[in-house]
């Protein structure tokens, strides 16, 4: 039989070896360093990750959305105001002014034009959100 001198020994030398097993483990929010200030960095504060990756995807989402709402919910004129103000064919957007010249029709009619078309889209968006 281990005397208990011996199992205390025992005991000790396993804490060691499973200390020495997760030596590697890090957590990202333990303290690695710090900054200028004296404040304590994490790995998390310093790992470069791009916070806004779910903002660009619902982004491109929503705009393929949008394509496919202009062209199924609009008219030719109102697609055509729509994709010269908010410049959705490449080009830079235009003003409602802009646009009246190009099309020969007045700035008021352009506004209210885009005015509906825009609530077209709005409805359709929000009918899409609750399903």
């Amino acid at each position: 039989m281990k005397s208990r001198k011996e199992g205390i020994a025992n005991e000790i030398l396993m804490h060691f070896r499973n200390v020495k097993k997760s030596a590697q483990d890090i957590s990202l929010n333990e303290t690695i360093d710090t900054d200028k200030d004296g404040n304590p960095l994490t790995l998390l504060d310093i790992m470069a990750v791009d916070d806004n990756i779910i903002d660009t995807l619902d982004l491109k989402f929503n705009s393929r959305k949008l394509g496919q709402y202009i062209n199924e919910e609009l008219d030719e004129r109102e697609k055509k105001i729509i994709i010269l103000r908010y410049g959705l064919d490449g080009n830079e957007p235009m003003t409602q002014k802009n646009v009246a010249k190009l099309l020969n029709i007045s700035r008021s009619y352009v506004s209210r034009i885009e005015t509906r078309a825009l609530k077209i889209l709005k409805k359709r968006f929000d009918s899409s959100s609750n399903l």
